[in-house]
């Protein structure tokens, strides 16, 4: 009994940093009265200190390097290069005038009532095309932001909807590293796994998109808008078609980049010195997005070396009795997973293993497993002020992410949509 005490107190302690994170967030925001005023990277750093001081390993040194070795992993890190090649494309595109070409580009032909489900709609297509949330939050939500800065409309708004679409069609794509990770996990085609998928998602995008059209049936009317420097849309189309063509999202936005560069040249509205001053503004615009990064690798890499993810598997898992209760487990796993890894393919992949063998017991398709890794990563992640992609999508509209959470339906819907599957679909009886 006391072993089991002593296993049951040290599981809380190696969990307790993320406690203190949204300890200190919510508390100080509360005490402040402001939810938008408080750092997400200053609560980050004491709570990250704090995991520092409770791991269980001799020498300040030995517990500085497995925090600095989560800071530097490689995910991380690609994360880290892509939030700077993000920021110095959408600083150049803004310095050579392609945020409002495209901004009056798409007020021209997107008619005013339709705005909201239109970007929707394009945020959908696109994402699943790519087979990343991220990459489309890059390509898309300056141009949102450019409108609401014409229209006076609520950048969160809009930005919701970009970030909503993108969820959509990551957690679909075949292409998706979730989608990789979670049929390789569970064993199954990726056809029999977006079949599965396509349940759950089709009842809470049709919810999401009439939403938008309800919504856009109260904008004001929408002035059009000339497209006469239409050229400068180039820059975004060359993002997304190679983009769509797949290739690496470094290498796209070095191409916008450069794309942009040689747009602002050719047209003199950029010049080499300009350029420069461009791509500094826009690196140091996602300084706060790249420190919080770093801290949250640093802090879930000392959860993991201290037993914290061990912990919430044995908690989870310790009272199956159905199938049901099996998908309602493999589903609160990957949550809790994503919860201390701000990531959803690493998430998946941490909680795969522990999820195949719950279902292989309790008669659970490998196709609803896989479903289930994948779309319940993906709604965590949309409610996590300090994920990727809400980080990406907050620090390019200039807001914090905090406003765009509670305007964001689609994960929301997508978990709804996905319990009441699980509530119908009761399964075959448990193995013996």
């Amino acid at each position: 009994m006391r072993s089991v005490s002593a296993r049951h107190a040290r599981g809380l302690l190696a969990l307790s940093p993320v406690l203190v994170f949204l300890a200190v967030y919510l508390v100080s925001s509360l005490l402040s009265g402001d939810f938008y005023k408080i750092p997400v990277s200053a609560a980050f750093l004491l709570a990250s200190a704090y995991a520092v001081a409770i791991t269980p390993e001799k020498g300040i040194n030995r517990r500085l390097a497995i925090f600095s070795g989560g800071a530097g992993h490689p995910n991380v890190l690609l994360m880290i290069w892509i939030f700077i090649l993000a920021g110095a494309f959408a600083e150049t595109a803004k310095e050579i005038g392609a945020i409002d070409a495209t901004v009056h580009f798409a007020l021209h032909v997107i008619p005013g009532k339709m705005l909201f489900a239109g970007f929707f709609l394009t945020a959908c297509f696109v994402s699943f095309a790519m087979g990343t949330s991220v990459g489309t939050i890059v390509a898309l939500v300056p141009i949102t932001t450019g409108i609401a800065g014409e229209t006076g409309m609520d950048p969160a708004q809009l930005t919701a909807v970009i970030v909503g679409g993108a969820f959509f069609g990551d957690n679909l794509s075949f292409i998706s590293d979730t989608t990789i990770a979670a049929t390789r996990a569970a064993g199954c085609e990726m056809r029999d796994k977006f079949k599965a998928n396509l349940l759950i998602v089709l009842p809470a995008f049709a919810v999401v998109l009439l939403i938008y059209l309800l919504q856009g049936q109260t904008l004001s009317t929408i002035p059009q808008a000339s497209v006469s420097q239409w050229y400068k849309l180039l820059p975004y189309l060359l993002v997304i078609c190679t983009a769509l063509c797949g290739l690496n999202v470094t290498l796209v936005l070095g191409l916008g980049i450069l794309a942009n560069a040689l747009l602002g040249f050719v047209t003199g509205t950029m010049g080499w010195s300009s350029m420069l001053v461009s791509i500094g503004s826009g690196i140091s615009g996602m300084a706060d997005l790249i420190i919080v990064t770093l801290l949250a690798g640093g802090m879930l890499a000392l959860i993991r070396h201290n037993g914290g993810l061990d912990y919430l598997v044995e908690i989870l898992t310790r009272r199956i009795k159905g199938p049901g209760m099996a998908q309602l487990s493999i589903a609160a796993l990957v949550s809790l997973a994503n919860l201390c890894t701000a990531n959803n393919t690493i998430a998946i992949i941490t909680s795969g293993e522990i999820a195949k063998r719950i279902s292989d017991r309790f008669g659970i398709s490998p196709q609803r497993t896989a479903s289930l890794l994948d779309t319940f990563s993906c709604v965590v992640q949309g409610m996590i002020p300090y994920g990727a992609q809400l980080l990406m999508a907050s620090g390019l509209a200039g807001i914090s992410a905090l406003e765009i959470i509670p305007r964001l339906y689609y994960p929301f819907a997508l978990a709804v949509s996905a319990l009441f599957f699980i509530m119908i679909d009761r399964g075959p009886a448990p193995a013996k």
